[in-house]
């Protein structure tokens, strides 16, 4: 008898695209970043690079105890994105331990892939700027030197543009637009996240509402908030979208797909709640960047969003009192 109908468990929706061609995907977002940051502070940006991203595979591979150190290539894109969170020329055991720190604690220890709560990468800068907060949150840092790929770049440096209102009144929109300024690997260059982010909208990874809802918030409480230091307040208002890692969590951080919400009511609630809690820490905090700790609060909260926010089921009504 000819079988009409197969019962098997879920997932009843399959799709072509699998974790790797995922991460490939995000590995080729974050090239315009990588490379500007190789273009602006030369070969000590590239090895910060192939340290994070090396150390990350290793330790996941032995973790795991595969052969396959690319594997399905999330480990490769958590080193990437950690060491756009890194300065310029950090120690190499800096970026080792920040690395590792990603994979076992941010990842591996919930389970792995899919079952960690908060975004690996944050995690292991996190405990690099609680445990060697020196390196990572100084105020003077290195200042880009472009096409300069051999460049000794501790030699010059200059004060982030979060380091007070005469350092921010020193740069230019269109020079926190390019990226030459000093800060972070993949925070400098808002074009080039804008054109990593473009290709992730693209292959459909992530929608509009995590980075809508956090630009758009850190804009309006810049506006509000942020003093009007920048010759008035609509310009502060691009300068705190433009200045720090704001661009490249929006982009790349708060829109992991395990770490933040499902639903799109939640993801919105999502963005907006970093862009909050990252201009609070600028405005009121004792630190002049404030995206690290936005990103993992909200994703402690992602279980309650989601919970609140699930879509009513097609012809389902309201509990009655």
């Amino acid at each position: 008898m000819e079988k009409k109908m197969l019962v098997s468990s879920s997932p009843h929706i399959r799709t072509i695209e699998s974790v790797q061609s995922v991460m490939t995907d995000v590995l080729i977002a974050l090239f315009p970043v990588a490379l500007m940051s190789v273009l602006l502070f030369g070969y000590k940006a590239l090895l910060t690079m192939i340290i994070s991203v090396v150390t990350a595979m290793l330790v996941e591979a032995i973790w795991l105890r595969k052969r396959d150190i690319f594997s399905d290539g999330s480990a490769a894109v958590t080193g990437l994105l950690l060491a756009m969170t890194l300065p310029p020329a950090p120690p190499w055991w800096l970026v080792v331990i920040g690395a590792a720190a990603a994979i076992i604690i941010g990842k591996q220890v919930f389970g792995g892939i899919g079952y960690n709560i908060f975004n690996p990468a944050l995690v292991g800068r996190a405990i690099l700027v609680v445990s060697w907060g020196g390196h990572m949150v100084g105020r003077i840092w290195p200042q880009p030197q472009p096409f300069a790929f051999g460049a000794d770049i501790s030699a010059v440096t200059m004060a982030t543009p979060l380091a007070g209102q005469e350092e921010a009144l020193a740069v230019s929109l269109t020079q926190l637009f390019v990226g030459n300024v000093a800060g972070c690997l993949g925070e400098t260059s808002a074009l080039a996240l804008l054109i990593g982010g473009l290709w992730l909208f693209y292959k459909g990874h992530i929608d509009w509402r995590i980075p809508g809802g956090y630009l758009g918030t850190v804009f309006i409480l810049g506006v509000l908030l942020g003093g009007g230091f920048y010759e008035n307040n609509f310009l502060t208002g691009l300068f705190h979208v433009l200045a720090g890692g704001v661009m490249l969590g929006a982009l790349f951080m708060a829109t992991d797909m395990v770490t933040s919400p499902v639903t799109p009511r939640g993801r919105l609630i999502f963005g907006i709640g970093c862009g909050l809690i990252t201009m609070l820490i600028r405005v009121w905090g004792t630190m002049p960047e404030g995206v690290t700790f936005a990103i993992l609060i909200m994703n402690a909260v992602t279980p309650i969003i989601d919970n609140f926010t699930v879509p009513r089921q097609f012809g389902g009504v309201k509990k009655s009192a």
